[in-house]
């Protein structure tokens, strides 16, 4: 190939059942982003960053996600509609078909581990159909040195083949594509969709699982950053609510963008290597750190392109526009990606209601009550059919990814609390003064400024309110922020119409945690709003 300065590395991948010719082991970013191009698979914008366009599928299907129910699983994942079973014989079959499929392309296999606690490493064998796909690995796992290389010992293996379609008739699955994890054979099985998505939450899943089983280590679907003086913050939040923005501060160093495990030892660590952002909206005023970190070695995902540039405001392919890069793009990261002594942990909503408090402090029952439920809102517009808000709920912020049941990972949150005497803060970065329509959004800079007043401990000495239907302690001051910014009702001009309209949000938490209360705990349940 023109221009490439390929180094070429041998890897046999017969272990696997492939018996591929052309097999790419461990090429550069650079090269993956030229053979991309020259495969007519991507081009390149202004910026040097590759943008790709990942076909049928531009996110991830959660209909389409199975997990083999074996030994391991059968007695400890929370089978259900986020949950699926898969019969282990099933995929070995289909596992056959597709690696049969992949004897007769090109492929190119990376070598990564995730997790950045060495004592929590996990090393994984990604092998994918798409150049780009492996480019993708490239910049979201975490990338082994050369001596790492020499004794190198993969422990789970992604497989990736984006045009193979399963039969579902015949494979068992619902339809052409799907992503399944076998915990036995330790392999995350993926066809028939191109979004890369799917390779990182495959894993993430699979740690969703390993660390709390078999590590006594919560896994959080979280972003998270420490302060000059050491301190940890931990960021969960929806899509929607701010939780790029504002854990992306000029004053403290990002660990990771989104996902994160807490240790016995009281450290937080990235699972990742890089950060996978949406971009839809996209400026340099609005997210410096994310705008500027779109350059050579970044891959652009379903983006409109004029001219060379990219236009950011165009969703004419989908609203779920991505970019993907190493976290060394970033200037202000956490050396080693991990950080010690958490002190504090925003759950941040999207309240559209208008009725939660701007900032309010939980107590251990609350904040398992509310991390279980991952609580924001949809507002009108967001999707088709939307006209008013809805309560939108996804538990532990990542439902879509977690396979225990949600109060497992509930309780090992409240544990941590009370080890660690770590505090827990419920934002709402959503409306005020009514509901949306009505009220306004929360200015950013009240929010920020809340934030920081929390991790400044700012809030320890003030006096507390306790909200008449959520039972959660509203600071009646907080600096750099307008007392009457922080008592929701006070910002409304009917308060008989906020009254309703918080009775009828808590009525939706209880009757969305009815699911989950033959598992709580009596301090979980009794963290529910009255309703």
């Amino acid at each position: 190939m023109n221009n490439l300065k390929r180094i070429t590395k041998t890897i046999e991948l017969k272990d696997y059942g492939i018996d591929s010719k052309r097999i790419n082991y461990q090429l550069s970013p650079e090269d993956l982003h030229e053979i991309s191009i020259q495969k007519g698979m991507g081009v390149e914008v202004d910026s040097g960053a590759l943008a790709v366009n990942t076909g049928e599928f531009t996110g991830r299907s959660p209909k389409d996600r199975f997990i083999v129910k074996d030994d391991i699983t059968k007695d400890e994942v929370w089978w259900s509609d986020i949950n699926l079973e898969f019969d282990p014989d099933q995929f070995d079959k289909l596992y056959n078909k597709v690696v049969n499929y992949l004897n007769d392309k090109e492929l190119f296999v990376r070598d990564c581990y995730a997790c950045a606690d060495e004592n929590y490493r996990l090393n994984i064998r990604v092998i994918n159909e798409n150049s780009w796909s492996n480019m993708f690995a490239y910049n979201m796992f975490l990338r082994p040195t050369e001596k790492d290389l020499e004794d190198f010992s993969p422990e789970w293996t992604v497989v990736s083949a984006p045009s193979f379609k399963a039969n579902p008739e015949v494979d068992g699955t619902r339809a052409h594509n799907f992503a399944i994890l076998n915990f036995t054979r330790k392999i995350a099985l993926i066809g028939g969709t191109g979004y890369t998505g799917e390779i990182k939450k495959g894993i993430f899943s699979a740690l969703n699982f390993i660390l709390p089983v078999m590590k006594n280590t919560l896994p959080m679907h979280c972003s998270a950053n420490v302060g000059k003086k050491g301190d940890t913050a931990i960021f969960f939040g929806l899509s929607g609510t701010g939780k790029t923005t504002l854990s992306a501060d000029p004053d403290r160093r990002l660990i990771g963008d989104d996902e994160h495990g807490w240790t016995d030892e009281n450290t937080v660590f990235n699972f990742e290597g890089g950060c996978y952002a949406k971009v839809i909206n996209l400026s340099r005023e609005g997210e410096p750190e994310i705008y500027d970190s779109i350059k050579p070695g970044a891959i652009l995902e379903n983006v409109i392109i004029k001219d060379g540039e990219v236009d950011f405001k165009d969703k004419s392919i989908t609203q779920n526009t991505r970019v993907s890069y190493p976290i060394h793009h970033i200037d202000n990261i956490q050396p080693g990606s991990v950080g010690k002594n958490p002190k504090n942990i925003f759950f941040l909503t999207a309240d559209a209601f208008g009725v939660l408090p701007p900032i309010s402090k939980l107590t251990p029952g609350q904040a398992a009550f509310h991390f279980i439920s991952g609580y924001t809102a949809k507002v009108a517009g967001t999707e088709a059919g939307v006209t008013e808000p809805i309560p939108s709920f996804s538990a532990c912020f990542g439902a879509p990814f977690m396979p225990l049941h949600p109060t497992r990972y509930g309780e090992m949150l409240s544990k941590k609390m009370r080890e660690s005497e770590v505090n827990v803060w419920l934002i709402n970065t959503g409306w005020t003064g009514g509901p949306y329509g009505t009220g306004n959004r929360m200015k950013l800079k009240f929010t920020r400024a809340m934030i920081t007043a929390a991790m400044e401990g700012q809030l320890s000495d003030v006096e507390y309110k306790t909200h008449d239907i959520f039972n959660i302690a509203i600071p009646k001051s907080c600096p750099n922020v307008p007392s009457d910014v922080l008592n929701p009702r006070e910002t409304w001009a009917n308060k008989e119409a906020y009254d309703l309209k918080a009775k009828s949000l808590a009525k939706s938490f209880k009757d969305n945690f009815k699911k989950f209360e033959s598992y709580a705990d009596e301090e979980i349940l009794n963290g529910a709003p009255n309703a």
